[in-house]
């Protein structure tokens, strides 16, 4: 159930949906929660209707453990379900000893950015860059742009 939810997820954020490399990395998390905890949403039949993930960082200027809310995907949105994730995975974040709680949105997603700042969330100053690392830790080739 969860792998099509992240299938879907990607689709609509255009990401790229690789389900060999989506399945290692939730592996871990999944395990336990050394990474990070994902939060499985059910409806009233048991069908899946969204999930969260959120993964750990260590930052000087967050004072140690921060939550970065990696994914958050609801199926059929206006129900309250995003609203339910979220507040969980922000009180568990908090309840592992998070000081706070870091998002990504994409830069055509307007939407929910006002679902972010309606539970508390501002737009900060930085900018978040990234760079593929190679398996010796240097520089690697690129991920392939979204399309």
């Amino acid at each position: 159930m969860l792998l099509e939810l992240v299938r879907e997820f990607c689709a609509a954020d255009r990401h790229e949906f690789d389900e060999a490399r989506i399945g290692r990395a939730l592996g871990p998390l999944l395990a336990e929660d050394t990474h990070g905890q994902v939060w499985l949403a059910v409806d009233d039949s048991g069908a899946a209707a969204g999930y969260a993930v959120v993964t750990w960082g260590w930052s000087l200027e967050s004072g140690g453990r921060e939550a970065l809310l990696d994914e958050i995907y609801v199926r059929d949105r206006g129900h309250g379900v995003g609203a339910v994730l979220l507040r969980h995975a922000m009180r568990a974040a908090a309840e592992a000893g998070a000081s706070a709680m870091f998002l990504e949105t994409e830069a055509h997603n307007t939407r929910v950015r006002g679902f972010y700042a309606r539970h508390g969330f501002a737009e900060e100053d930085s900018v978040w860059m990234s760079g593929p690392l190679g398996r010796a830790g240097g520089p690697a080739e690129p991920h392939p742009a979204p399309k």
